[in-house]
C-alpha cells in the first residue's frame, strides 16, 4: 500500500522501519510467545523493554545521573497540573513565559494552585515570535520558570532555552523533543508527549532532576506525586506497555541515524527547503517572524481564504495529509517531524510551485 505524505501535527509520522518492526513482532515478541499487547507489565519481557527505552533515551540526550526518567500517562496536559501541585508552594509564585495556546493552558492550571507571574508574552502580536531576552521580567523569588520550546499552532520555536539565572527551568518540549540535542543539565524538569518525535500517543516522557523531589509537599493524591512514579520506576499502576515498546523502537531508530546531531541536521535541511519555497515569489506568506521560525511546524498563508481552501483540497487529492492549520488560526501548517522524509518535503515544494503558477 502506498503511504501518503504525512504532515500531521500529532500524532505525527513514525519511522517506517519502526512500523515494520512492530508489524513483524505484533503476534509474538521474540522469545516471548505472545503479543506486546498481551504481556504483563510485571514480566521480565516488559522489564527489559522499559530498561532499554530508558537507557537509549539517557544515551541520546546524555541525561546526567542527577536526573530521573519517567514514562507517565495523561499527556502534557496532565503535566500542566502536576508541576505546580508538586513544585509551586501555596504562598509562592512561578514564572511562565507565554508563547502560544499550550503555555496559556499551562498558566491556567498553575493558577489553580498558586500565583503566576507572566514573565513575557507575545500574545498581542498573535504569537508570531519568541520573546527577546530583554523582555523577560522574571520574579527573583519564583519557584521555577516554565516555557514551551516549540509552538505547533503558531509555528515558533526557541532557538535555545531562555536565560533564567539560578531559577529552576521547566520545559514543555512536546513538539520538538528529540528533534535536536538538548542540554538536560540546565533543566529541573523536561516533559513531552511522545506523539511527535518519540513514538505513538499514550505515553509522556518526563526527565526530572532528582534533588527537586525534596520540594514536593506531603498529602498530594498518589498518582499526582512524582515521588510515587520515581519510587516505583513508572510502574505504580499499569503503564502504557505498547506505547513504551514503540518509544523504545523509535529511540533505537534515532540512535541508528547517528544520534540527535544528525537528526537535527536533517530537520534543518527539510525546514530550509520549505521556507525557501514560502519566501520565493510572494504568493505564500510565513506567519512567524523569521528569527522565531519553527523547524518542526511550518505555518503559512495564501493570498485569501478561497485559495487556501483550494490548496488544501488539491493537496489532499495529491496525497498530502495533515496540512490544514489549527482550527483556531486557520491557514496551512506542515509539520516536519523526524520521521518525515525529505522526499515528502520536496514533493510538497513541487506542488506549491505548481499551485502558485496556476493560481498566482
Amino acid at each position: 500500500m502506498k503511504r501518503c505524505h504525512n504532515f500531521n501535527a500529532g500524532p505525527g509520522v513514525l519511522p517506517v522501519p519502526v512500523l515494520e518492526r512492530i508489524r513483524e513482532e505484533m503476534l509474538s515478541l521474540p522469545g516471548v510467545g505472545m503479543s506486546v499487547l498481551e504481556i504483563s507489565h510485571r514480566s521480565k519481557a516488559f522489564e527489559s523493554i522499559l530498561t532499554q527505552a530508558e537507557d537509549r533515551l539517557r544515551r541520546l540526550l546524555s541525561v546526567p545521573d542527577t536526573h530521573r526518567i519517567l514514562f507517565l500517562q495523561g499527556g502534557a496536559s496532565l503535566q500542566f497540573s502536576m508541576i505546580p501541585l508538586n513544585f509551586l508552594p501555596k504562598d509562592g509564585v512561578a514564572d511562565y513565559i507565554v508563547t502560544g495556546s499550550w503555555s496559556e493552558k499551562a498558566v491556567e492550571e498553575a493558577r489553580k494552585v498558586g500565583r503566576v507571574n507572566i514573565a513575557a508574552t507575545t500574545k498581542e502580536e498573535s504569537y508570531a515570535r519568541i520573546p527577546k531576552p530583554a523582555e523577560l521580567q522574571l520574579d527573583p523569588t519564583a519557584a521555577y520558570v516554565h516555557f514551551t520550546s516549540n509552538n505547533t499552532i503558531f509555528g515558533t520555536q526557541w532557538a535555545t532555552e531562555p536565560e533564567v539565572g539560578d531559577a529552576p527551568l521547566v520545559c514543555d518540549a512536546s513538539s520538538d523533543f528529540l528533534s535536536r540535542p538538548l542540554d538536560v543539565s540546565k533543566y529541573a524538569l523536561v516533559y513531552a508527549g511522545a506523539q511527535k518525535n518519540a513514538g505513538p500517543a499514550g505515553v509522556t516522557l518526563v526527565i526530572l532532576r532528582e534533588d527537586w523531589l525534596a520540594r514536593i509537599p506531603d498529602g498530594l493524591p498518589t498518582m499526582l506525586d512524582y515521588r510515587t512514579h520515581v519510587q516505583n520506576r513508572s510502574l505504580y499502576n499499569t503503564p502504557p506497555v505498547f506505547a513504551i515498546y514503540a518509544v523504545g523502537l523509535t529511540l533505537e531508530y534515532l540512535e541508528a541515524q547517528g544520534g540527535l546531531a544528525a537528526v537535527a541536521a536533517a530537520n534543518a535541511e527539510k525546514a530550509s527547503k520549505l521556507y525557501a519555497a514560502i519566501d520565493s515569489g510572494g504568493f505564500y506568506r510565513g506567519t512567524a517572524q523569521r528569527d522565531s521560525r519553527s523547524l518542526m511546524n511550518v505555518c503559512f498563508r495564501l493570498p485569501n481564504p478561497g485559495l487556501e481552501t483550494a490548496f488544501l483540497r488539491e493537496a489532499a487529492a495529491n496525497g498530502f495529509e495533515g496540512l490544514p492549520g489549527h482550527r483556531s488560526v486557520g491557514g496551512i501548517r506542515a509539520s516536519l517531524y523526524n520521521a518525515l522524509p525529505l522526499e515528502s518535503v520536496a514533493a510538497l515544494v513541487d506542488f506549491m510551485r505548481d499551485f502558485a503558477r496556476c493560481h498566482g
